[in-house]
C-alpha cells in the first residue's frame, strides 16, 4: 500500500500552538522610585496645604469671628503689669459684662479717665462705694505691688475677659489702633477665602487623579 505524499503534514493541537507576543517592557526601578517619590511629595504638599488652611481658619475665627459675633471689644496689652500670665504682646478679647455680675479676681479694661480713650486692663481685688452711694471697684495689675491709685466706676469699664492670645496683639498693634476695625474684616476675608481655596482644591485634586487612572 502506497502512502500518500500529497497529504500537508498535521498541525499540533490548538493547546499546543503558541503565538509569539512582543514582550512588554517593565518599568524600571528608577522610573517607579520616582513615581514613588513624587506621590510622596505630593502627600506632604497636601497634608502641609490642609494645615495651613486650618490654621488660617482659626486663626480668623479666634481673632476675629468671635469678638465680632460676641460684640467683644479686643485690646493689647503694652506693659508688665498683667505678668506673669498676661505679657505684653498679649491679644485681649473683654465681652461686654453687666457691671452688678463683676466679680473679684476678674480681669477687666476700663477708661483710666471717664470720658478719654486711654485704658487699663487690671484684675478686680474687691468693691468700694462713692460719697453718694454709687459701687466702685478696687482693681490692680497682678504684677504691681500697689492698688490703682482711682476707683472705677460703672461707665468706665469697657468689658471683662472672655479670652486672651499670646503674642498676637504685636501684629494687631503694629496695623494701627484707628484702623484696626478695617484691617480686620481685610483679614477675615482673606483667611477665610484663602481656606475655602484650600479646602476646594484639596477635594478636587484626588477626583481629577483617579479620573486620569480610569481613563
Amino acid at each position: 500500500m502506497a502512502a500518500d505524499l500529497t497529504a500537508g503534514r498535521a498541525l499540533p493541537p490548538r493547546a499546543a500552538r503558541k503565538t509569539s507576543r512582543p514582550a512588554q517592557a517593565s518599568p524600571s526601578s528608577a522610573a517607579v522610585s520616582r513615581r514613588k517619590g513624587t506621590g510622596a511629595w505630593a502627600a506632604v504638599g497636601r497634608i502641609a496645604s490642609m494645615s495651613a488652611m486650618l490654621v488660617a481658619l482659626f486663626a480668623a475665627v479666634v481673632l476675629i469671628v468671635i469678638p465680632v459675633a460676641t460684640g467683644s471689644h479686643t485690646y493689647t496689652i503694652l506693659t508688665q503689669s498683667m505678668e506673669q500670665k498676661f505679657p505684653p504682646g498679649t491679644f485681649m478679647v473683654m465681652k461686654p459684662a453687666a457691671f452688678d455680675e463683676l466679680k473679684a479676681g476678674d480681669v477687666i479694661t476700663f477708661q483710666m479717665y471717664s470720658g478719654r480713650p486711654e485704658v487699663e486692663t487690671h484684675r478686680i481685688i474687691g468693691f468700694g462705694a462713692t460719697q453718694q452711694g454709687e459701687k466702685t471697684l478696687i482693681t490692680k495689675g497682678d504684677n504691681n505691688g500697689a492698688n490703682d491709685p482711682e476707683p472705677v466706676r460703672a461707665i468706665q469699664v469697657k468689658g471683662k475677659l472672655f479670652y486672651a492670645v499670646p503674642y498676637v496683639g504685636f501684629l494687631a498693634n503694629a496695623l494701627g489702633n484707628s484702623d484696626r476695625g478695617t484691617w480686620t474684616i481685610v483679614a477675615a476675608v482673606l483667611l477665610i477665602g484663602y481656606g475655602a481655596i484650600t479646602v476646594y482644591r484639596s477635594v478636587r485634586r484626588p477626583s481629577s487623579a483617579r479620573f486620569r487612572a480610569v481613563v
